[in-house]
């Protein structure tokens, strides 16, 4: 049957791809309750996080079943499915793709058979380190003669086949809390990981924190997830946050925590910029606050005579609620927003097409008709989008266009779980601001300064990174060719020495 693209409705322009979401991962251990549907609402409330594909994994204390598929949560699971998946322990996982395509075979959680049961496993972030931990793979013992296989090319089913295979000094199986305090100070990058055997839940993060990771409790069991917003939809109470650098386990004794690694905190400002749910709080601060204190700080830096203030809808919302309450300029809706265009599969016409934006926004004429209007959105990346924005707003009758952005300029690409366009496709790479709001064909271009930005989200500048904004990384990196979305199917098609650990069964 035909399935829906994938995208959600804040792709305004058919084709432009913005700066795409990291994964996101729920958990949940709690017999006695429909464990798959509380998983089901958790990744519905994580589905901006990830919109390619997603899966269900469910453990009845004797064996694990695995649903996934392409498509949205919506679209993949029903009632059926759902009924099938009975147990006390889940791993779910809406994904997109930072390492491998996105196809069937790099859906998760991933599963793999191991000498206490099996494991399964969904990833949120992207790992540094792919090509070392291929290698890792392919010298793990051999079996009946033949190395272990990985069914996929992503980093999340390398995680999977080292936690599954690892051995002791004597080659006797490690179980998977053993083998997880093994391999973890091996792996690089951002992680966080929810993954589980027959009876255990288990969940990590990685010693920079990069990626958000909370734990919840329900009434009769305990709660992973990504953003404290699927704690609230399944009704769990937050905890607290899982520490960098931390492992914790929940079976029936409770939760235990160990450390695999001295906490870095590194936390993703980008996070509070576009990526979590406004209803999100990450680090003790609440991500929509951040935001409009991100469009008070905004006005300050960057004002300007104007008439109206309206947001790109949704992402730039919060930050012109703040602009228009620090400038005094009333806030307005300007556009409205089409929120199921995002969802079809019927590619437009050639007609359609040309008319870009207005598959997704439509100007409100009567409210923008003479008006001098600031328009605030949260980041640019390659520019197309704002552009035709600016263009159309302009033919409704605006006298002047003023873009304010909440978010300093995109120069660098992210290796930790966003998707940006690549560093030549980025429009801040080559050109100035006054070069970007002409290219606009903006009255006036302005960003908040670094300091503003990261000052709105209260937390300490050392503990956040903000690499695509500056270009420090959080940590050493590979050299390029080590790097890359394709990096695993590349090494299957050059043939390198970690290809046999990559083909697949």
């Amino acid at each position: 049957m035909p399935r829906g693209d994938g995208r959600l409705s804040h792709d305004l322009l058919p084709g432009e791809k913005g700066p795409q979401d990291a994964c996101g991962v729920f958990g949940v251990w709690a017999p006695g309750e429909e464990v798959a549907k509380l998983t089901y609402f958790g990744l519905y409330a994580l589905q901006h996080r990830g919109q390619e594909s997603a899966g269900i994994a469910v453990s009845n204390g004797s064996q694990i079943l695995v649903f996934k598929d392409m498509g949205l949560v919506s679209q993949v699971f029903d009632e059926t499915s759902l009924g099938s998946l009975q147990g006390h322990i889940a791993v779910g996982h809406a994904r997109y793709s930072t390492t491998g395509a996105s196809v069937w075979e790099n859906a998760q959680p991933t599963f793999r058979a191991t000498a206490h049961g099996s494991i399964a496993l969904g990833h949120n972030g992207n790992l540094v380190n792919t090509a070392e931990l291929a290698e890792m793979v392919a010298a793990l013992p051999r079996e009946n003669g033949r190395a272990t296989q990985v069914a996929a090319t992503n980093d999340t089913d390398l995680v999977t086949a080292l936690l599954a295979g690892q051995t002791d000094a004597e080659g006797k199986p490690l179980t998977i809390e053993e083998a997880a305090a093994k391999v973890l100070p091996d792996v690089k990058g951002a992680f966080c990981l929810v993954f589980m055997n027959e009876h255990t839940l288990y969940a990590a993060r990685d010693p920079q924190g990069i990626r958000p990771l909370v734990l919840g409790r329900l009434e009769r069991g305990w709660v992973v997830a990504s953003e404290t917003a699927a704690l609230d939809i399944c009704g769990a109470t937050f905890v607290r946050e899982i520490e960098p650098g931390e492992l914790i386990a929940i079976d029936e004794h409770g939760v235990r925590t160990s450390r695999f690694a001295e906490a870095r905190p590194k936390g993703c400002v980008f996070e509070y910029v576009y990526l979590a749910r406004p209803d999100t709080d990450i680090a003790g601060r609440n991500v929509y606050l951040s935001r409009v204190e991100m469009g008070r700080r905004l006005a300050a830096e960057a004002p300007v005579d104007a008439d109206l203030v309206i947001p790109t809808p949704e992402s730039g919302t919060p930050a012109a609620v703040g602009y228009a309450e620090a400038s005094g300029i009333p806030y307005g809706t300007g556009l409205v927003k089409n929120s199921y265009v995002g969802r079809t599969f019927i590619q437009p016409s050639q007609t359609i097409r040309q008319l870009g934006i207005r598959l997704k926004l439509n100007p409100l004429k009567e409210v923008i008709k003479g008006k001098r209007l600031v328009v605030v959105d949260d980041s640019i990346v390659r520019g197309n989008t704002q552009r035709a924005l600016v263009r159309m707003l302009r033919e409704a009758g605006a006298a002047e266009v003023h873009v304010r952005i909440s978010s300093p300029p995109v120069k660098w690409p992210c290796f930790f779980g966003i998707d940006f366009a690549t560093r030549a496709e980025l429009i801040a790479n080559g050109m100035s601001v006054e070069e970007i709001g002409r290219s606009l064909g903006a009255d006036s271009l302005a960003y908040i300064s670094l300091d503003g930005m990261i000052e709105a989200t209260t937390i300490a500048k050392p503990n956040l990174c903000r690499a695509c904004f500056d270009g420090e990384y959080p940590m050493a990196l590979p050299d390029p060719e080590l790097l890359g979305k394709q990096l695993l199917e590349t090494e299957l098609a050059g043939g390198t020495d970690a290809a046999d650990a990559l083909r697949r069964p």
